[in-house]
């Protein structure tokens, strides 16, 4: 069984999907649709840059949810589709819309909402993110509370058992950082993010986000979703809004919901748009399953043919 993943914020790069844009039909319609609902300069930015306009993250967020639905519009023209979806963080919406919950123009505006109200949640400079090698959760668990100093710092997500993404105000995550290296941490490194995703200092942004989604029509998924938020499965349009709510300033429980993807049939995983790192952690996390990318036609062809001899 297949699922598709999709990847989030921090997997953009200026030229993204081009590739597909250039020779899938269906690809230039997702762009030419996010182009229509964005703005035209929007498709040029994503194509052309700057890096510096695109890091943004009201722009990285509907950027990367349009390269990913082009992508998995592409695989979908060469018969490649999936069984179940999945998305990490922002990727979450990538897989509604593929799962046909949301509609894409409807997704590409309330990501850019999202992106702008996670900015003005928090000044930039005033958060920061670090991921944290080498250490469980329990010890990072314990690294936070003894980090906070009454500021805000906690696990934003469970990539694997041994790489774990904190977040929260940036003295404490560097605070944090320092005691991870003195715990027996294998090494920290601090993420290049305009704001600290995920944790609680990001809860006015969801309140604030309500109104949006509440606004829009939304579909049961034609496939099942697992959810970031507690690795539960959607199967009604009626878990869309709450999960999403919540999936703002709380962790992204990566580890669980792949673990619930295969314990509900998948064996082959497919990561679908910019990037390849979240096959990667799929591979640490359920051994004997199939991990593959696709963010180019290169790599739709590699995933067909790896898919062919299966």
């Amino acid at each position: 069984m297949i699922a598709f993943v999709f990847p989030g914020q921090g997997s953009q790069a200026v030229g993204m999907g081009r590739a597909f844009y250039e020779t899938s039909a269906g690809a230039k319609r997702v762009f030419e649709e996010a182009g229509d609902t964005l703005g035209a300069d929007f498709t040029r930015l994503i194509f052309e840059g700057p890096d510096a306009d695109l890091a943004l993250t009201a722009n990285t967020q509907p950027a990367v949810l349009t390269a990913s639905v082009a992508v998995s519009t592409a695989c979908g023209e060469r018969g490649l589709s999936p069984a179940l979806v999945a998305g990490h963080s922002l990727g979450e919406y990538s897989a509604l819309v593929v799962a046909g919950a949301l509609r894409l123009a409807d997704a590409l505006r309330i990501v850019r909402r999202r992106g702008q109200l996670m900015q003005e949640a928090v000044p930039v400079g005033t958060g920061a993110m670090a991921a944290l090698m080498g250490v469980k959760p329990d010890v990072v668990d314990g690294i936070c509370t003894d980090a906070a100093q009454g500021e805000v710092v906690g696990i934003a997500n469970l990539n694997s058992e041994l790489q774990i993404v904190i977040a929260g105000h940036k003295t404490a995550v560097e605070r944090a950082v320092a005691l991870a290296k003195e715990r027996g941490g294998r090494k920290s490194v601090l993420l290049p993010v305009s704001a600290p995703f995920h944790c609680a200092l990001m809860a006015p942004a969801g309140e604030r986000l309500a109104p949006d989604l509440a606004a829009i029509t939304i579909d049961d998924p034609a496939v099942p979703l697992v959810r970031n938020v507690d690795a539960g499965v959607t199967r009604a349009a009626t878990d869309v809004v709450p999960f999403l709510l919540r999936q703002v300033a709380s962790p992204v429980q990566w580890t669980a919901f792949v673990e619930r993807l295969a314990a509900e049939g998948a064996d082959t995983f497919v990561e679908v748009g910019p990037g390849r790192v979240l096959t990667g952690l799929v591979k640490r996390i359920v051994p004997d399953a199939k991990a593959l990318s696709v963010e180019d036609p290169d790599g739709l062809e590699r995933a067909l043919e790896a898919l062919a001899k299966a």
